[in-house]
């Protein structure tokens, strides 16, 4: 398949029904790329239906295979088309017949088509005689029919697989455990995998262990004896430190675990032994099969030490390790001849296999992005391996589009279908607030006193579900990318530019579509009524939220909008200190903002971002209106509402920090409800040090389970809360231009108040299951594309500078610790190497998280401390990637 979607070649293409419905049955992502290519113009990929014309349709002979009978059914297409080009020819008196070849890798079907003299040849031949072949041949799976890895020997690194009956029986009896494979950012011999029989991860140490799975696949394990279970490792191991300069080529001899793989996992075995670590003791497993594979494309670069120094301008195939960006991916062996142009290169591959004979898992050369560290190569790296699609909409999403343009506009007339069921609110004060040059403005506020006493306050959401129709392509698009990603220098939309940034978008001074969620609230912030309308508005402006603090603080300015602003800015606070009194978690994130050059976009400057009133103003009735709509939805669809919920984590997940806590500050921290662990959170602070109290937000942040989006008949009512907002039901509705759960929920609450039908997607169960499964993962891409566009950045801002700062000590190994710098809002590890040469010696002690460090140099660091860091960037061997480097002064 990636042959087939490279641009320069395999145009005119025929794909036969027949095929297409095999691919289908084998693998629904390889059929939805082949069916993508079928749409791509440029491409001329076409399906033709054989089976359903008389002159190809075959019928199956008895005893024939169903196999047979589709090999079958391809030669007799290629040989009817064949014949009916040359017809066509001659009756057109054309000067030349295109040629028409079939293509399998079957030996057997190429044997009878020559039998039956049609043009047939294996894929590596076809591809041979076609330009830039040595590119294209790179691009073949390392398992067609070649195992050109391997060298002769049978020698088995790893344990066999279960079968996957026996999985399923050790499973359900429960001496097997399915989950999902994770290995340690910190130690890549670490893995763990949760499953609900026990509390606390169950650790799989070492290769033999994890038996060839790659992190995010889902596993069998089977747990190990208690006498080999361990604490989690205390110490940082890197692949590419352990096992240089080894030889791709060369498996003959090698044990799946090296030497000095072997001596890392020896020390850490000898620091199990003894008191203070038979409490910490974790759990130990062994993977005994996959369940299902997790692999994907990957970005990395080729390791030099693994080019042959002598034929690095050569065109001969050779074999060489592709180191991937993401280090908890082990090098991938690739076979190519192009190694001396990928040097320095940005690369994309695929993983084909990984056999027990294959100490490293096999792939094949999928194209190249370019140089190391250009902004071009980086950007499209971190998309890719975030599996952000950033591809431009196709034309049959773009047809989808209003056909007037930029020029549409809300009707003049109010006897325009359009303006049916809708309230016409143009009059209201209403304003939106957003971050600084927001061009996609999703919502917009408005407040003013009744005469009761009470307020009424509207949040008026645009109205995308008016534009984007359920199953159109341009849904099936949105759909697809789940929301719209935010990098530093670029935003990749869920919907085209059209609708996002002008059609839909709440912009002042014009009349938009809006879905308007009103409620009448008492003084005290205690709502008496809600009304959920589609409607009209006209925005009188849009305000940044340093603008719109400024105007509210401006005493002089007494207009009616701005008085609006300062009730609504009243009320929020309000509404703020009821949900803290009600157990909602203020937690912290590393935010920091990168300030670029405007023209070129490169990094000038990293600032941390300051919240202003103006932000919780905003964030309080977005809130409110997530809530409002969640409930009316449930009450509408209670089997099918699409919701969102935030599950409390599990209080081993606070275990670590609650004892850090309490061994370095004597502070405790209660984890049996939000409510008190939002309280003794608010305790743990350092008078001398007005940090320590974000930083242990942050840290506490990293203990919580991410929140998700789901169908409400597949959890009871209990399940549904959101553990950190301190709430019974919530949703996503405020943000439909860039979330696809928000146009989902607008299309329910459509339903829900009678203005128009719920589609048969949004009823069916399994659908919205799909929905949800898909858009969790594409929120967590974005926003781990988000942090890797930042850190990215970050790294081009300090490029050639040196800056001295203060950071504190986030967490201490045996030879490393992390130190996190607020200013950049950055981490970091500083190893025992880094300290001086010789590397001194380190001695950590668990139970008072205290490195000692003796030798060249003497230092003592612990848990929480404040340190002085020297803070310059150094290209970082292992990913190819511009990374922030710490020292210690």
């Amino acid at each position: 398949m990636d042959l087939f979607e490279v641009e320069t070649a395999f145009r005119d293409v025929v794909i036969l029904q027949t095929v297409l419905e095999e691919v289908k049955n084998r693998s629904l992502p390889l059929y939805h790329r082949l069916v993508n290519l079928t749409n791509n113009e440029d491409k001329r990929f076409y399906v033709f239906f054989n089976d359903f014309r008389l002159e190809t349709y075959v019928v199956r002979d008895q005893g024939e295979t169903i196999n047979d009978r589709n090999d079958r059914a391809v030669r007799k297409a290629t040989k009817w088309y064949a014949e009916h080009l040359q017809r066509e020819v001659r009756a057109r008196k054309s000067a030349r017949c295109p040629s028409v070849v079939m293509v399998s890798d079957d030996r057997e079907n190429l044997s009878k088509a020559k039998n039956d003299g049609i043009d047939a040849m294996n894929l590596r031949d076809y591809v041979s005689g076609l330009e830039n072949a040595n590119h294209l041949l790179d691009m073949f799976s390392a398992g067609r029919g070649q195992q050109g890895m391997r060298t002769g020997k049978t020698e088995f690194f790893y344990p066999e697989y279960y079968t996957l009956p026996k999985m399923l029986t050790g499973v359900r009896a429960g001496t097997a455990h399915q989950g999902i494979f994770n290995v340690s950012p910190y130690n890549y011999l670490e893995g763990s995998v949760r499953v609900p029989a026990f509390d606390r991860p169950l650790l799989i140490l070492g290769r033999e262990n994890s038996n060839r799975a790659v992190s995010g696949d889902i596993v069998v394990v089977e747990v190990l004896p208690r006498s080999q279970w361990k604490p989690p490792s205390s110490k940082i191991l890197e692949e590419e430190v352990v096992n240089k300069n080894d030889n791709p080529d060369v498996e003959d001899g090698e044990a799946v675990v090296t030497e000095q793989e072997r001596r890392a996992l020896q020390e850490e075995v000898k620091k199990t032994h003894g008191k203070s670590a038979e409490g910490r003791a974790q759990p130990t497993a062994r993977v005994v099969g996959v369940i299902r594979r997790n692999w994907r494309q990957y970005v990395g670069h080729v390791d030099k030490d693994s080019i042959k120094s002598s034929t690095k301008q050569s065109r001969a195939q050779q074999t060489v390790f592709l180191v991937p960006m993401d280090k908890r991916i082990p090098k991938i062996r690739v076979r190519t001849r192009q190694a001396g142009e990928l040097l320095g290169k940005r690369v994309l591959v695929t993983i084909d296999s990984w056999d027990r004979e294959s100490r490293y898992p096999v792939g094949h050369f999928v194209r190249s992005l370019g140089e190391l560290e250009s902004k071009g190569a980086e950007t499209e790296a971190l998309l890719l391996e975030f599996d952000v699609q950033y591809r431009p909409f196709p034309k049959t999403v773009l047809d989808c589009l209003p056909a007037e343009g930029h020029d549409w506009g809300v009707p003049a007339s109010m006897d325009d279908p359009g303006w049916k069921n809708r309230r016409d609110l143009r009059d209201l004060l209403v304003c939106s607030i957003d971050p600084l040059g927001c061009v996609d403005i999703d919502d917009a506020l408005h407040a003013e006193q009744l005469p009761n006493g009470n307020f009424e306050v509207g949040v008026h959401i645009a109205d995308v579900s008016h534009f984007v129709k359920p199953n159109n392509a341009m849904d099936k698009e949105a759909s697809m990318r789940g929301t719209t990603v935010y990098l530093v220098d670029k935003r990749i939309d869920m919907l085209p530019m059209l609708l996002g940034t002008d059609l839909c978008s709440l912009k002042p001074y014009v009349e938009r579509y809006a879905f308007s969620a009103i409620w009448e609230i008492t003084p005290d912030v205690d709502i008496v009524s809600s009304n959920f309308t589609k409607s009209v508005i006209r925005s009188r402006e849009a305000f940044s939220y340093e603008q719109a603090q400024l105007r509210i603080d401006d005493k002089s300015q007494q207009d009616k909008l701005t008085i609006g602003m300062r009730m609504l800015l009243m009320l929020s606070k309000k509404l703020r200190q009821k949900r803290m009194d009600a157990g909602a978690l203020n937690l912290a994130s590393p935010e920091v903002r990168v300030q670029t050059e405007s023209e070129t976009s490169d990094p000038v400057d990293v600032k941390t971002k300051q919240l202003l009133d103006t932000n919780s103003l905003v964030e309080e009735f977005m809130l409110l209106a997530n809530i409002s709509v969640a409930t009316k939805n449930y009450e509408a669809f209670p089997q099918t509402a699409l919701l969102r919920r935030h599950a409390a984590p599990p209080k081993t997940n606070f275990e670590e920090l609650a004892n850090q806590l309490k061994v370095k500050r004597g502070m405790e921290l209660r984890t049996d409800s939000s409510r008190a662990l939002a309280d003794s959170l608010d305790t743990c602070v350092d008078p001398s040090e007005p940090f320590f109290n974000t930083l242990v937000r942050i840290l506490a942040t990293r203990c919580m389970m991410s929140a998700e989006y789901f169908c409400s008949g597949t959890q009871a009512y209990p399940e549904f809360r959101h553990y950190g907002l301190a709430s019974e039901i919530y949703t996503h509705f405020t943000s439909p231009i860039r979330r696809y759960a928000d146009l989902e929920a607008h299309r329910q609450l459509a339903a829900a108040i009678g203005y128009e039908q719920l589609d048969a997607s949004l009823h069916s169960k399994a659908k919205l299951e799909a929905v949800c499964k898909n858009i969790n993962v594409r929120h967590r891409n974005a926003q781990m594309a988000g942090r890797a566009s930042v850190e990215y950045y970050v790294g081009q801002a300090l490029k050639g500078r040196v800056v001295e700062e203060d950071g504190f000590v986030m967490k201490v190994f045996s030879n490393a610790f992390v130190a996190f710098v607020p200013r950049f809002g950055i981490e970091g590890l500083i190893r025992l190497r880094d300290l001086g040469t010789p590397e001194p010696e380190g001695v950590y002690d668990p139970e008072t998280y205290v490195l000692s460090v003796t030798g060249s140099r003497e230092v003592k660091v612990e848990l929480f401390q404040k340190v002085r860091v020297r803070i310059s960037d150094v290209a970082e061997e292992s990913t190819g990637k511009r990374k922030v480097r710490l020292e210690l002064l």
